[in-house]
């Protein structure tokens, strides 16, 4: 017994050269048995390189730092334990990935950095926003428009079960995206399963420069065409990056200074962003200082609620939201607040249900930590993750037309029936 307050006493000096002494003892054996049995069967790790080691608030690291031992010792490439520094960014994707969710993930500072280029726009890839579904399946979420993976056919909803050959059973969407992309002008195949195929396909993809389009504004007419003139604004979100803000003021000014009897959003296949954009352009529906989503925390003690900041210049004007199955995050946020505000009618399928919040830490040799910390709820309390936003009126988009998009709505509004329809129920509401 004394022994063993030594060795926990060494634990806590917390000297430079850590020392795990592993003692085998046999219950009811003499004391000096116990003794030499833990002489022939202790083990002693140096490890070495390693800074900032000690840290009183965390659990017992022996196991740890046999393994590092193990690993650095006999592993069978040895240039692949070199790097310390990379096998600690291993360790701590890991302790991430312990979590059991996909949407928290480590970078080390080369993903970091690529992580930022994506949220701001401009990356190397396909172009298609991936997910688990409920059964742990890879899905594309959306395709962006006009991109490599919109191009060559890639829908919502579509199962990924391979990538350049490897089974994605088990794998987590970070190891998949990382998979996914690469360099402009290299191939990635991906092995794709859709509803109502027999057979699962391959689809090669070439990679480009993705520049993620962000926002189309139309007027057009009570028929639908484009027309200067036109009474109905039509507003497609493509996303919610960055930029979107600004953009959708340039659109509301537009609504603002013509004769814009009422609004048609589009947010179909929009994967979300940053959750400040949807609040701010549910501002200009939403009372200033109406609920627009609350951030629920882990304890309820810190939830925090998000309100409209105005200037809600559009709250009284007729508006119509479109939304299907590759709707998702800040999308849905934008059009549960518009549903429950008593100013939007949704028209389409139920988005996607992701309703998670996600806080971009920075760390120290530029890595970063993306963490969910929170849900989001909508103002009447409806939970988004997993449950989606249902439709007001529900239209399913066929795929059989010749100028149907990848993203299961028409290059042609004009047969775009999901548009149609909300079309219909605007000039309803304007009349």
């Amino acid at each position: 017994m004394e022994f063993l307050k030594i060795i926990k006493n060494l634990k806590r000096a917390g000297s430079v050269a850590i020392i795990a002494i592993v003692v085998a003892a046999i219950v009811g054996s003499s004391y000096y048995l116990g003794f030499v049995k833990g002489q022939q069967q202790s083990q002693k790790i140096v490890v070495e390189d390693v800074k900032n080691i000690n840290n009183p608030n965390t659990g017992d690291f022996s196991l740890f730092w046999e393994v590092w031992n193990d690993i650095k010792s006999q592993f069978v490439t040895a240039s692949s334990t070199d790097n310390n520094q990379n096998l600690v960014y291993g360790a701590i994707s890991g302790l991430v990935s312990s979590l059991g969710d996909q949407y928290s993930v480590f970078f080390p500072p080369k993903e970091a950095a690529s992580f930022n280029q994506e949220i701001s726009g401009k990356f190397d890839g396909i172009g298609a926003e991936i997910g688990l579904n409920e059964q742990n399946q890879i899905v594309v979420i959306a395709p962006l428009k006009d991109t490599p993976a919109y191009n060559a056919g890639i829908k919502s909803g579509d199962i990924i079960i391979k990538i350049n050959g490897e089974l994605t059973t088990g794998m987590s969407v970070d190891a998949a995206v990382k998979q996914i992309r690469g360099q402009k002008g290299t191939t990635v195949t991906l092995n794709i399963y859709r509803q109502g195929w027999k057979d699962a396909k391959d689809i090669q993809i070439v990679r480009d420069t993705i520049q993620v389009p962000t926002l189309d504004y139309k007027q057009i007419d009570a028929s639908g065409n484009e027309n200067p003139s036109g009474s109905i604004a039509y507003i497609r979100i493509y996303n919610f990056y960055e930029n979107a803000d600004l953009l959708f003021y340039q659109s509301a000014l537009r609504v603002a200074t013509s004769k814009t009897k009422g609004i048609i959003i589009d947010l179909r296949d929009n994967p979300g962003g940053y959750l400040d954009s949807a609040v701010n352009i549910a501002g200009w529906f939403v009372d200033k200082g109406k609920n627009v989503v609350t951030e629920e925390s882990r304890d309820n003690k810190n939830n925090e609620v998000f309100v409209s900041k105005g200037p809600s210049i559009f709250k009284n004007m007729p508006l119509v939201v479109i939304v299907n199955k590759g709707s998702a995050s800040a999308s849905e946020i934008l059009a549960g607040a518009l549903k429950e505000s008593d100013g939007g009618t949704i028209v389409g399928e139920k988005s996607f249900g992701k309703g998670t919040v996600q806080e971009l830490v920075p760390l120290s040799g530029g890595s970063m930590l993306k963490l969910t910390i929170a849900h989001w709820v909508t103002p009447l309390g409806h939970l988004i993750d997993k449950n989606g936003i249902l439709p007001d009126i529900i239209v399913t988009a066929p795929t059989s037309t010749a100028t149907t998009t990848q993203s299961g709505y028409d290059n042609d509004l004009s047969k775009d029936v999901v548009f149609k329809k909300a079309l219909e129920v605007l000039d309803s509401k304007i009349k």
